[in-house]
C-alpha cells in the first residue's frame, strides 16, 4: 500500500457482526473504512468504535438495492482500492412456504445489488484494486433455506466469472463462505448446543475468523489469487451434513 495515500475499503453491511470484524480488521491493516449499512444507529457505532482506537472510518447510510445510492457510495470513495459486499440477509423458511416474492427478495439483496456495486466499483478500482464477496457454506446445501442456499451458490460462481472478467483489469476477485459464526442472530438459536457439537473442533467461528480471511484477500501481497471461494467454518465442509 502506498504510505503517502491512505487507501479506501468500503465494508457493506459493517454497522454489526461480521461486518464490523471485517471493519476493525481492514482499519487496522491500514484502510481509510467506510461503513456502509441501511441502520444509522449500528453504522455510527461501528465509526466510533474505530475513531476511538485512532483509526480514520466514516458512515455512509443507505439501501444497497438501490443503484442511485450505492453509485453516490463508489463516487465519493477517494482513493478506493477494496470492495467488500458483506451486506445480505438470511431466512428460516420451509420450501413448501417459499414464495416467489421470498426468492426474489433473497437475490435482490444477496446477489443483485451485489453485482452492481462490483460494476459500479470496477469502473473505478484501480490496478490491483480488490472486490471481496461473501458467500457461505451454506451453498453446500442445508434444510429450509433453499432460497439462501440457491443466493449463495450464485455468488460463488458469480465470484469466479467476475475474476475472469476482470483479469484483464487485474483486480482480483475473491470470496470468503463462513460456516457457523458467533453473531448475535445465531446466539439467540434455541439449537446452539447441537451446532456446536456438529463441529471438528467442538468451537463455534467467531467474526473475527471471518475478518483474518478477508484481510489476506485484500493485503496487497495477495496478488496472484483471484477467483477463489475460502471456506472458514472450522472444517466443517469435510464430511456429514448439518442444520447450516
Amino acid at each position: 500500500m502506498n504510505a503517502s495515500i491512505q487507501q479506501t475499503a468500503i465494508v457493506t453491511g459493517a454497522g454489526s457482526g461480521i461486518g464490523r470484524a471485517i471493519a476493525h480488521r481492514l482499519a487496522e491493516d491500514g484502510f481509510y473504512v467506510i461503513v456502509a449499512d441501511r441502520a444509522e444507529v449500528p453504522a455510527l457505532e461501528t465509526v466510533s468504535q474505530l475513531q476511538e482506537r485512532g483509526f480514520m472510518a466514516r458512515a455512509e447510510i443507505l439501501d444497497i438495492t438501490d443503484a442511485v445510492a450505492t453509485q453516490k457510495l463508489i463516487d465519493d470513495a477517494a482513493h478506493l482500492r477494496v470492495l467488500v459486499n458483506n451486506a445480505g440477509i438470511f431466512e428460516v423458511k420451509a420450501f413448501e412456504s417459499l414464495t416467489v416474492e421470498d426468492f426474489r427478495r433473497m437475490y435482490e439483496i444477496n446477489l443483485v445489488s451485489m453485482f452492481t456495486l462490483s460494476q459500479q466499483a470496477a469502473r473505478k478500482l484501480p490496478r490491483w484494486g480488490r472486490i471481496i464477496n461473501l458467500a457461505s457454506r451454506a451453498a453446500f446445501g442445508a434444510r429450509n433455506y433453499a432460497h439462501y442456499v440457491a443466493s449463495k451458490a450464485a455468488v460463488a460462481g458469480f465470484t469466479k466469472a467476475l475474476a475472469l472478467d476482470l483479469g484483464e483489469k487485474q483486480i482480483t476477485v475473491n470470496a470468503v463462505a463462513p460456516g457457523v459464526i458467533q453473531t448475535d442472530m445465531l446466539l439467540a438459536r434455541p439449537d446452539l448446543h447441537l451446532l456446536r457439537d456438529q463441529q471438528p473442533t467442538g468451537e463455534l467461528g467467531v467474526p473475527e475468523d471471518i475478518a483474518h480471511a478477508v484481510s489476506y484477500f485484500a493485503d496487497p501481497r495477495a496478488n496472484f489469487v483471484t477467483g477463489q471461494v475460502l471456506i472458514v467454518d472450522g472444517g466443517r465442509s469435510v464430511g456429514g451434513t448439518a442444520a447450516f
